[in-house]
Parts: structure tokens; C-alpha cells; sequence
């Protein structure tokens, strides 16, 4: 525990503190009294995601990669793995270094969590069901993944990370935890993201056509970050090891989606098809029956309600783009 005067604080470390949801974690933890200890080298996380946090004195960041090795001074209650290249744009790019965040930073991570006698939960993902056969996911599917394949390197890092997440549960007794995160949006997404929402979103309020792959016909469901985050939170809080879906299980086509994206920016945009990438999913939803039953959990913002908060995020920076153009 750090003492702050008479109060008591557990200390939690956040990798990826300065990516997308690793800030709102922060956000979160430092809300419900925690101090929070951030990690990140920066790769693609960014530095106006927690500017917010500056001057806030439950904060600290050390700034490395989570593929070194993490030294931490004093006591830590929880370690929150969220370190990793995260967009088929990112990993596409450094493919390597994914590899590493998953293989390497979830080992150095479990490792501080053992000797600090800590809980912890990595931030796994949808993309360990790869391009699935069973529709929609429960936890209890293994996946049907292409090992070799452009993806390759996201999916079967976080494959790893979940093995080896497992295996320091059984045989070094770390209080793990395992979130399978599905699609979530939301403010503090890049604008050059490469998935669906930042997209879509950035070619509406440009006026560009936005660019759907294949037929468009491919299903996806989308969950807001703070749905998301309350998920997470939730999980961190029980005493159950195995992975479990956070996500929001509404469906609908990627072509929906952006026809959705055009009518609430009121944009002139048009759609344009363009191959579809290699392995790229044909479906992709939750089965939050887990969730449900051991957290209590289930999404509440709607999907309008949330990309009408997500646009407007949008909308500014764009904006600050512009200024910063002219």
C-alpha cells in the first residue's frame, strides 16, 4: 500500500496506460481511489491520452517497453496487462514487436505480478476465435486461426499470453484473470487507427467515401469503452481464472455500420468495396452468458448514443488537424 496521510492506497500498474483503454482504465482506477503506476513506450500509444493526468498526484508513468524487463519500487495490489500493438495497421507494421508485447510483456508483466504477490489480468482479445466457425463465441471455442498469416502475429501473441496467463496460475498460484475484449469504441481512438469506427468515422466528417471491404456483408458488434471498461473492472473484482467475453453481442454488417456512421455525421459520403483482406473475419459477436451470470455484466450504452460521443471526439480533432494544417 503507498500511505497518502492517513489514507491507504492500493496501487495498481496499467501497461499500455497511454493507449485507448489503457487511459480509461487509469481513469477508472484512479476514480475508485487507486494510485495508478502507468507503462508505456509510446509505439502507438499517445501522450494526449493522459495529459489529462499530468498534475493528478495518484499517477506515474514510466515510460519503456513491457518486453523489458519492469521494475516497480514498493507495493503493488494489481497488474492490468494492456500493452500491445492493437490494429491490423499496427501489427501489419510491427508485427515483431506484437509478438514480443504478447510473449515477453506478458511474461515480465506475470512475473512482477508473482513477486509483488498481485492480482492480475491481461487484456486478451476476439481475435484468439480468429475467423470462426461457431457463431456467436463463447469462451469454450478454441478458434479457427491461420498461424502464418498476416494476422498471425496478433492473434497467436495473445494466444500465448493466455497460455502462459494459465500456466502461472497453476503452478505459481498469481491471482489471474483472463478478458477476452471484443470490438469497443470510443473517444481517445487515433484517427489513423485502421479499424472500422476511427474509419468510418474520419472519411464520414471528411466528406470521403468510406471504403467497405469485400460486399460489405461481413457482421460485427461494437461495445463502448466505458461499457467495456465496467466489464473489466468487474472481472478484476472475482475470484474466477478462466477467459470471459466482454463485448457487446448487437450485430449488425460492416455495410450497416457505415450507412449507420453517414446518417448520424449527415455526411455526403458515398461507400466504395474494395478487396477483402486476408483472414479477415466473416462474423464477430459475443456470447456474454458468462459474463452475465459471474460479473453481472451486459452493455448499456446504445450503439447511436455511443457513436454520437465517439463522432464528436472525432469531430475535434479533425478540427485540430485542420488548425494545425493551416
Amino acid at each position: 500500500m503507498v500511505t497518502t496521510g492517513k489514507i491507504e492506497k492500493p496501487v495498481a500498474v496499467v501497461t499500455g496506460a497511454a493507449g485507448f483503454l489503457g487511459s480509461h482504465l487509469s481513469d477508472r482506477l484512479l476514480a475508485e481511489g487507486w494510485r495508478v503506476i502507468g507503462v508505456d513506450n509510446f509505439l502507438t500509444g499517445s501522450r494526449d491520452n493522459i495529459a489529462h493526468l499530468a498534475n493528478n498526484p495518484g499517477f506515474d508513468l514510466i515510460e519503456q517497453d513491457v518486453s523489458k524487463y519492469i521494475a516497480v519500487a514498493g507495493p503493488v495490489s494489481f497488474v492490468f496487462h494492456f500493452a500491445s500493438p492493437a490494429s491490423p495497421i499496427d501489427y501489419a507494421e510491427y508485427p515483431v514487436k506484437t509478438l514480443k508485447a504478447g510473449s515477453l510483456g506478458t511474461h515480465n508483466t506475470l512475473g512482477l505480478a508473482k513477486g509483488k504477490k498481485a492480482g492480475f489480468l491481461l487484456a486478451s482479445t476476439s481475435e484468439i476465435y480468429g475467423d470462426p466457425l461457431v457463431h456467436p463465441q463463447p469462451e469454450s471455442y478454441w478458434g479457427h486461426v491461420n498461424t502464418i498469416g498476416p494476422r498471425g502475429c496478433y492473434d497467436e501473441a495473445k494466444r500465448f499470453a493466455e497460455a502462459i496467463t494459465m500456466a502461472y496460475l497453476r503452478e505459481d498460484k498469481v491471482d489471474t484473470h483472463i478478458a477476452r475484449i471484443f470490438n469497443t469504441y470510443g473517444p481517445r481512438m487515433r484517427l489513423r487507427d485502421g479499424r472500422v469506427v476511427p474509419a468510418f468515422v474520419s472519411q464520414a466528417l471528411r466528406g470521403e467515401p468510406l471504403t467497405v471491404f469485400g460486399e460489405g456483408k461481413q457482421t460485427r458488434s461494437f461495445c463502448y469503452v466505458s461499457d467495456l471498461i465496467e466489464g473489466i473492472w468487474r472481472l478484476s473484482r472475482v475470484d474466477f481464472h478462466e477467459p470471459v467475453n466482454i463485448g457487446n453481442p448487437t450485430e449488425l454488417t460492416v455495410k450497416q455500420f457505415a450507412e449507420m456512421i453517414i446518417q448520424i455525421t449527415g455526411s455526403a459520403s458515398r461507400l466504395v468495396y474494395e478487396p477483402l483482406p486476408q483472414d479477415d473475419p466473416k462474423q464477430r459477436r459475443p456470447d456474454i452468458t458468462r459474463a452475465k451470470q459471474l460479473l453481472g455484466w451486459e452493455p448499456k450504452v446504445g450503439l447511436e448514443e455511443g457513436l454520437r460521443l465517439t463522432i464528436e471526439f472525432f469531430r475535434g480533432r479533425i478540427g485540430q488537424v485542420l488548425a494545425t494544417a493551416r
